[in-house]
């Protein structure tokens, strides 16, 4: 891998981690993009997303779980990690063996946290539908990697 196109993956990668679309812009992946972005921009608005990310920010997470539409909410990670993975896997990284597996663990690992996170409290501080997700993303991300490893090394030994 030159540098050249690890650079190309990150740029596409962070793009689309600060606005699914963007990186699929950087792609010239124009039709895309626009998908991508009308479908943030809908279930931003129908969600209320801006609004408990504020709240959640300022730590005001009753607010935040009251202002949250989980209807629209639920759609959330699973689009936004497949922006991500699309950018990426665009940008070059989807000729990587199963590294597809992270993103999708972390779409489902994210829609569990928006799903528990009206209710589920550590040490008392009530996580909120932000952080709870992005723990979780990260969190099925990891375990995601740890599969897609174990996959290969499998794959590998049975050969």
């Amino acid at each position: 891998m030159t540098m050249k196109n690890r650079e190309k993956r990150m740029e596409a990668l962070l793009w689309s981690i600060a606005f699914p679309g963007f990186g699929q812009l950087i792609n010239k992946r124009y039709a895309k993009a626009f998908i991508f972005i009308i479908l943030e921009v809908i279930i931003n608005v129908r969600g209320n997303v801006n609004d408990i990310i504020v709240k959640s920010f300022l730590l005001d997470m009753k607010s935040a779980v009251e202002q949250a539409n989980y209807t629209w909410l639920m759609f959330y990670p699973c689009i936004y990690l497949f922006a991500i993975w699309d950018a990426y896997k665009d940008a070059g990284g989807g000729k990587f063996t199963y590294k597809y597996i992270p993103f999708v663990t972390a779409a489902h690992f994210g829609t569990l946290g928006v799903i528990y996170s009206s209710r589920l409290a550590i040490s008392n501080f009530l996580m909120g539908p932000i952080f709870l997700p992005i723990i979780t993303i990260v969190l099925g991300f990891i375990i995601g990697e740890i599969i897609r490893k174990l996959i290969i090394y499998r794959l590998q030994s049975d050969t």
